[in-house]
């Protein structure tokens, strides 16, 4: 959502014939997020988000797009595409795929209570039920796999402790995640600045350019991780129980997802540290990029090693076990 590629009036306004929307009122980059070039877009027809694609490979972007219009026509409250005169979701701007989606109203909570853990844990299943029935899967691009691979370039950046502490953990997710959990098309990204609230119910949500599909439960794990940490990396024990219960009540956790719940924890938080780690060491030019501090995730990982390995010794500590 950072500006990497500039837009003035004048080349919103070329671009805005290409549409039945109106002319242009106002154009404003928004300042946060990593990935793409996005502007809110006034037009005298209506409110719009102009979205530039700056790392999507072009096979993505379909796929994107249309999941955007299979969940909002089935009441989830995500962007919904606007098709242009040739009744296309993509067009070029800069020589780049650029959209135009819907923009929502709300606003998102950077401080979420008990009440927004659980519409938000609500809505995440939602959203998994409603994706069952879109057609056209693409796999999740930062897998365990992509994280292996973005270590191995980022290893040379890095102090010892902290080389250290990523190989183990590869090792780690590549030995005990399960690989026959339930899956299907996931966010990947539901942070608290991806959602929009209007009083206690979700108005909005933003961002899917990282979905696709992997196991739901790191979907959930991923939620959480944001929603419910504390300034520790610790779990807030009511926001995080709030979440999980209004997920499971809408699409019931298998005792199979219970039991990895621990190792989805860990490879939600490696894959955002990872991540950042990226950015931060080696980063890509934009005019309001916003690097998020790596060491948060960082703690959360540790937080959450530490929890599963008290967990181990106390199974193991047992009598008869």
């Amino acid at each position: 959502m950072s500006v990497f590629t500039e837009l003035n009036a004048a080349q919103a306004s070329a671009w805005l014939e290409n549409y039945a929307l109106g002319s242009l009122v106002t154009i404003a980059g928004i300042a946060e997020g990593v990935q793409n070039s996005n502007f809110f877009l006034d037009t005298t027809l209506g409110q719009y988000v102009l979205t530039i694609f700056e790392q999507e490979p072009g096979a993505q972007l379909p796929f994107h797009m249309q999941l955007l219009a299979h969940l909002s026509a089935r009441g989830i409250p995500c962007p919904a595409p606007v098709a242009n005169r040739r009744q296309e979701y993509l067009g070029q701007i800069a020589g780049k795929p650029a959209a135009i989606v819907s923009r929502l109203p709300g606003c998102s909570r950077s401080v979420p209570e008990v009440g927004h853990c659980a519409a938000i844990g609500n809505m995440l299943a939602r959203l998994h039920l409603a994706a069952e029935s879109y057609p056209e899967p693409l796999a999740h691009q930062r897998h365990t796999a992509w994280c292996a691979q973005v270590a191995a370039q980022l290893e040379p950046c890095l102090e010892d402790d902290d080389a250290r502490l990523l190989r183990n953990e590869l090792r780690h997710q590549q030995r005990y995640r399960p690989v026959d959990l339930p899956r299907g098309v996931i966010h990947a990204d539901l942070f608290r600045d991806n959602v929009l609230f209007l009083g206690d119910q979700v108005s909005g949500l933003l961002d899917f350019y990282f979905a696709g599909v992997d196991d739901l439960l790191f979907d959930l794990a991923v939620t959480v991780n944001d929603w419910c940490t504390t300034a520790d990396g610790g779990l807030d024990a009511q926001r995080s129980a709030a979440l999980l219960a209004a997920y499971d009540h809408c699409r019931p956790l298998l005792a199979a997802e219970r039991r990895a719940w621990p190792t989805m924890l860990r490879a939600a938080a490696l894959r955002f540290w990872i991540s950042r780690l990226q950015d931060h060491h080696l980063p890509r030019p934009g005019s309001l990029v916003i690097r998020r501090d790596p060491d948060a995730y960082r703690a959360i990982l540790l937080t959450h090693m530490a929890s599963d390995a008290s967990q181990v010794r106390l199974a193991t500590s047992r009598p008869g076990g």
